[in-house]
């Protein structure tokens, strides 16, 4: 929930006072005022689409990156690796770029790994009755008699 609707929340629907709302979030009464006169709503800041220049070297990267993974670890190439190799296609870009182009497939391999990879376990569930516990173990006893009332 934003920030500025729980402030219209509790001023408008919980009746809570502007000096209390203050206490609690430690903006002055006067903005919080200014919220609630003119309707505020969260501010929504766009970020504008601007292309990078490692657009155009997005697919090659994609595809070392996919080779690297079948690989040993000792084996996979580091991005500074990749830049370097990059660099010598033509890209122009900093080795931060590349970086943050590989943490981010990295992260999106990990969290695809973790969800629809696996599959999904459903335990199993059974009423009372329907299925029944065995155990299959044996016990042995060895047993001597021995008589001890000698007659």
């Amino acid at each position: 929930m934003g920030f500025l609707k729980v402030i219209r929340t509790w001023a408008l629907r919980d009746k809570m006072p502007i000096r209390e709302i203050a206490r609690r979030t430690g903006i002055s009464r006067n903005t919080i005022k200014k919220y609630l006169r003119e309707g505020i709503v969260e501010p929504a800041f766009q970020v504008p689409d601007r292309p990078s220049k490692l657009d155009p070297y997005a697919k090659q990267l994609t595809a070392w990156l996919r080779t690297d993974q079948r690989k040993s670890r000792k084996e996979r190439r580091t991005a500074k690796l990749m830049h370097a190799d990059l660099v010598k296609l033509g890209y122009g870009g900093s080795y931060e770029r590349v970086a943050a182009f590989v943490r981010e497939w990295k992260g999106e391999r990990q969290r695809a790994h973790h969800t629809t990879d696996r599959g999904t376990f459903v335990p199993p569930v059974f009423a009372p009755g329907e299925a029944f516990q065995f155990d299959w173990s044996e016990d042995w006893c060895h047993c001597s008699l021995i008589n001890q009332n000698p007659a």
